[in-house]
C-alpha cells in the first residue's frame, strides 16, 4: 500500500478545509434569483429576502384603463404609441414621465398594461434602492417571449447617489446590448432626475457664440437623454379638474344632477389641498360619492 508524500497530505488537508469552509459559506450567500410563475400574474414586483432578489406576482392589479385618464390626451396617445410598437415587436424608446405630482403619470403606465396584457405585455416594478439589481432582472426576462416594461416610479437620485449609474448602463452604457423585450418606464417630478444647484451654472462657459455647461450640469443630463421619449405634465387647470372630478362621479354611478351640485365641493376640496390634480379629483369623488350615494355599489379602481 503506497503511502502519500508529505506534499500530498498538505494538499489533501488543504482541500478539506477548502471544502469545510465552503460548507459554512453556503448558508450565507444569496441564492439564485428563481423565476416566477408567469402565468400567475400580469405584473410583478422585484423584492429582496437574505440579500437575494426575486420576482414576486402581483396577484390584484390595478384595474384603471386609458380611457379614465383625462385631459393628458397628447401624452397619452404618444406613450400609447410607443408601447404599442413594442409590443408589436417593433423599435421603441425608454420612457420617462416627469412633472406635476398627481398628474396621470404612474396611472397611465398601469392603464398601458391593462391595454395590451392580453398581447403579452408585462410590468416589473423596481424600487430605487433595488436599481443596481437591474442587469440581474434583465437577465431573467431576456429568453422570455413577453414584452416587459421596467416601471421605476416617482424616481429620483440625491447628489452623490451612485445607483443611477446601474440605470445609465441598462439604458445605454454597457457593452451588452439591452434585450430587445426589454423597456424602461420611469416617472419622476425631476426633468434631470437629480438636484439642481445654482452654483452649478456658475460652471457653465461660452466658447464663441456657444452656451456649454459644466461637468455637474452634463452628469445630470446624461442621465434623462438616455431615455428616447421625455413626456412632461403640468398642473391641471379648473376646468380640466372639473373633467377629472365629473369622469369619477359618473364611474361611481351619480347622475348629471348629482355631478352639477357637486362641483363647488370640488374646487373646495382642491382649495384645500393647495392642488389641481388627477389624484386630488380622484380622492374627492370617492369621498362624495362615498358620503352621497352609500347605496350605489361604486365601481374600485386604482
Amino acid at each position: 500500500m503506497s503511502t502519500a508524500s508529505p506534499s500530498e497530505q498538505a494538499l489533501l488537508q488543504f482541500l478539506a478545509r477548502a471544502e469545510l469552509l465552503l460548507q459554512r459559506l453556503d448558508p450565507l450567500l444569496p441564492p439564485a434569483s428563481a423565476a416566477p410563475d408567469w402565468n400567475s400574474a400580469i405584473a410583478f414586483r422585484w423584492r429582496k429576502q437574505a440579500n437575494a432578489g426575486y420576482l414576486y406576482p402581483v396577484r390584484k392589479a390595478s384595474s384603471i384603463r386609458l380611457s379614465d385618464l383625462q385631459d393628458i390626451d397628447e401624452q397619452k396617445a404618444r406613450i400609447d404609441t410607443n408601447t404599442r410598437q413594442f409590443v408589436d415587436g417593433h423599435p421603441a424608446n425608454n420612457v420617462l414621465l416627469t412633472g406635476a405630482r398627481g398628474s396621470g403619470k404612474s396611472s397611465l403606465i398601469k392603464a398601458l398594461l391593462n391595454e395590451y396584457a392580453a398581447s403579452g405585455l408585462r410590468v416589473i416594478e423596481v424600487e430605487k434602492a433595488d436599481l443596481v439589481d437591474l442587469p440581474i432582472i434583465v437577465e431573467l426576462l431576456e429568453d422570455r417571449p413577453e414584452r416587459f416594461i421596467i416601471f421605476c416610479d416617482d424616481l429620483s437620485f440625491d447628489a452623490g447617489d451612485a445607483t443611477y449609474k446601474a440605470l445609465k448602463v441598462v439604458l445605454d452604457g454597457s457593452l451588452t446590448a439591452a434585450p430587445d423585450n426589454v423597456l424602461i418606464y420611469a416617472t419622476s417630478n425631476r426633468r434631470h432626475l437629480m438636484p439642481e444647484y445654482f452654483e452649478e451654472n456658475l460652471e457653465t462657459h461660452r466658447v464663441g457664440d456657444e452656451i456649454h455647461p459644466g461637468e455637474a450640469i452634463e452628469e445630470k443630463i446624461s442621465l434623462s437623454e438616455r431615455f428616447g421619449l421625455w413626456l412632461s405634465f403640468y398642473p391641471f387647470d379648473q376646468d380640466a379638474y372639473i373633467d377629472i372630478v365629473n369622469h369619477w362621479l359618473k364611474h361611481f354611478g351619480c347622475t348629471k344632477s348629482e355631478i352639477a351640485r357637486a362641483e363647488r365641493e370640488a374646487l373646495n376640496w382642491a382649495l384645500m389641498r393647495g392642488s389641481r390634480s388627477g389624484r386630488v379629483a380622484w380622492q374627492f369623488a370617492k369621498d362624495w360619492a362615498g358620503a352621497n350615494k352609500p347605496a350605489a355599489k361604486a365601481k374600485k379602481r386604482k
